[in-house]
């Protein structure tokens, strides 16, 4: 095949194939006496495995997997793999945390009344003692270190890890803590009793922030939750096609290693 060709069959410019494969993300084309690319079905094979792999983990990811295999590092490579899998897992486990304290959130509106910003932690996380965080409360850094049981400086770390956005009072200049920043320290502080690093704390917070109301909410978890499942199912095509390409290249199979 020309590049033509093989871009035409992949809905892409024969200039994209040829920066893949001098990005290394396709194996060396053969040349022609005059100079002239020739590709094969393998090429063909590790385009697809590549495209795969972008749509499950990510163009970074995809690149970096293909690029090993061509540099003869298959662990390299399927260590890539495992990391993809490892944070889809991670991604499952934080959702399934925010589920809990979503359904906590909205069993506690409906026993209340439907503007109520509460404690969505309290039960899970700080005991039966905690008050609820009505709507127009307004902490200082030490009272919502208190209210959390962690030490002021923790809640900063949360600030400078995106985690928390609160105002500053004018005339002190010091921080001021409303409801919503409330229910996302209250966040914070459930996941990260679960282990979660704050760089994972802080998206799925935004997601939170943004997301509005409890009805809201739980729309943008069911949202999460299938793209979870599209990329899970993304994995496993890429897995497919990965393996076809591996075969045509002559790695060994399992039970020959």
């Amino acid at each position: 095949m020309r590049p033509s060709d093989l871009a035409r069959g992949h809905g892409l410019s024969a200039q994209a194939v040829r920066n893949y494969e001098r990005d290394g993300f396709l194996p060396p084309a053969e040349r022609t006496a005059s100079g002239y690319r020739i590709y094969t079905e393998v090429h063909a094979a590790a385009l697809d495995a590549y495209r795969s792999l972008v749509a499950a983990y990510g163009h970074a990811t995809g690149g970096r997997i293909m690029t090993a295999l061509h540099r003869g590092g298959l662990d390299d490579a399927l260590t890539a793999i495992d990391r993809g899998h490892g944070q889809l897992l991670r991604d499952r486990d934080t959702l399934d945390a925010v589920r809990k304290a979503v359904h906590h959130l909205a069993a506690r509106d409906l026993a209340a009344r439907p503007d109520a910003a509460w404690d969505i932690a309290a039960d899970l996380a700080a005991g039966p003692s905690a008050e609820p965080a009505v709507d127009g409360a307004v902490l200082s850094i030490g009272e919502l270190a208190h209210r959390l049981g962690v030490t002021p400086a923790t809640v900063r770390n949360w600030e400078g890890a995106g985690i928390l956005t609160p105002a500053r009072d004018q005339a002190t200049g010091h921080r001021v803590f409303r409801a919503d920043d409330i229910r996302d320290a209250e966040l914070a502080h459930l996941l990260r009793r679960g282990g979660y690093p704050l760089d994972h704390i802080a998206t799925v917070v935004r997601q939170v922030r943004t997301a509005g109301g409890t009805a809201s909410l739980a729309d943008a978890l069911d949202g999460w939750q299938r793209r979870l499942t599209a990329q899970g199912l993304a994995m496993l095509d890429a897995a497919a096609r990965l393996g076809h390409y591996l075969g045509l290249t002559g790695r060994p199979r399992p039970e020959q290693i």
